[in-house]
């Protein structure tokens, strides 16, 4: 598994903040945590936290068809992407079925999709079957560069104060910021992630710099935030992982990530099966959010219940901290019919209420003090 270059070298320096438990994640070795997991998430929500975001991969798509090409074998519209912005999209199959997602990027001269290092090798497998007589040349550079993320609503207070000068920035907007910092990432390039919830960036930028700039953004406030609490963040936000809530047995409609699709752009690979799913109504199924009762010993494949009839199945479960304390959220699929917000249903034997997402904004967020208290 890929060890990280933030990951290696905090290890060889032995800092206050080197992480004393890894796993893998996502593709790569990471820190799971830095201190108490519930601390990090909570740190999350009232400033900012800092995040290895090692894990994601990058391929450089060149060539006079690149553009044209890619727009034809992804959901979302590549064709009118202007440069400086990206898009969420998938990758399908024939049967319209899920083979991956990604960020893809319109960097002027190239284009870059950036998706987790577990997808990569299945991405550039299909990219490479689908390439004939077109002008397009796949790259895999996700050894060049690497990434930091921040998240929480200080996120971009924090890079102002390590001297990281990036501008006001939409939703999958990116900038090469000027840089007044001791970090030495003078070619990082920011882009501002969709909010989930909170204000997120993440730092593309050289390995050699990725731990002066790890410094530089803890020294300005940002609380260092490992793999357990970043996967407690995604699932408070509600948002779908692939190889995990994603499987390639999935329909785009079923995930409710509508932000992948786009309806007017043209063919493209499997798009006769979305088609037909927007010209027909709803499918059976659906992406939703689940609130249990307090603490619930339940883990991801567990079967949801209305009654005696089986209508679904959990796919992440997390134990998060809230004011009014430890509350199980979940995410999973459930039949339509059975899914309405508010009605209860059975989750391995724990009573849980159907909930729409994000989950985080349901339940009022505990502060860091708070957890602090209670350890």
């Amino acid at each position: 598994m890929f060890l990280t270059p933030l990951q290696t070298a905090l290890l060889a320096e032995a800092l206050p903040s080197t992480p004393r438990h890894q796993a893998e994640y996502r593709g790569a070795t990471v820190a799971s945590r830095y201190s108490d997991p519930r601390r990090e998430y909570a740190a999350a929500q009232a400033g900012c936290a800092i995040y290895n975001a090692g894990f994601r991969g990058v391929l450089l798509l060149e060539g006079a068809d690149r553009t044209r090409w890619l727009n034809g074998m992804v959901t979302n519209n590549i064709r009118d992407l202007a440069a400086g912005h990206g898009v969420y999209a998938f990758l399908l199959n024939a049967q319209g079925r899920i083979l991956g997602d990604m960020h893809v990027f319109n960097m002027g001269e190239k284009l870059e999709v950036v998706t987790d290092r577990s997808q990569i090798e299945k991405i550039v497998a299909t990219f490479d079957h689908f390439i004939i007589m077109d002008d397009v040349e796949v790259k895999n550079i996700g050894e060049e560069w690497t990434t930091l993320g921040l998240t929480g609503p200080r996120s971009r207070g924090v890079l102002l104060a390590a001297g990281i000068e990036v501008p006001e920035l939409q939703p999958l907007q990116f900038s090469k910021p000027q840089c007044n910092c001791d970090c030495g990432c003078l070619t990082c390039t920011v882009v501002r992630l969709e909010d989930a919830p909170y204000e997120t960036y993440e730092i593309w930028l050289s390995p050699k710099d990725v731990l002066s700039t790890w410094k530089a953004l803890i020294a300005a406030g940002a609380v260092p935030l490992g793999s357990e609490a970043l996967e407690m963040l995604r699932i408070s936000a509600g948002a779908p992982l692939y190889g995990v809530d994603i499987r390639d047995r999935d329909l785009p409609q079923e995930t409710e990530q509508m932000r992948a699709l786009n309806f007017n752009k043209g063919c493209y690979v499997g798009q006769e099966i979305v088609e037909r799913i927007r010209s027909r109504g709803n499918v059976h199924r659906r992406f939703s959010g689940f609130l249990f009762e307090g603490v619930a010993q339940i883990g991801a494949g567990e079967k949801i219940m209305a009654g005696e009839k089986e209508v679904g199945e959990i796919t992440s479960v997390a134990a998060l901290p809230f004011a009014s304390g430890e509350q199980t959220l979940a995410l999973g699929y459930i039949r339509r019919e059975a899914g309405l917000p508010g009605r209860e249903v059975t989750i391995g034997g724990a009573r849980a209420t159907v909930a729409e997402l994000p989950l985080g904004n349901i339940v009022p967020h505990v502060s860091e003090e708070a957890v602090l208290h209670k350890a």
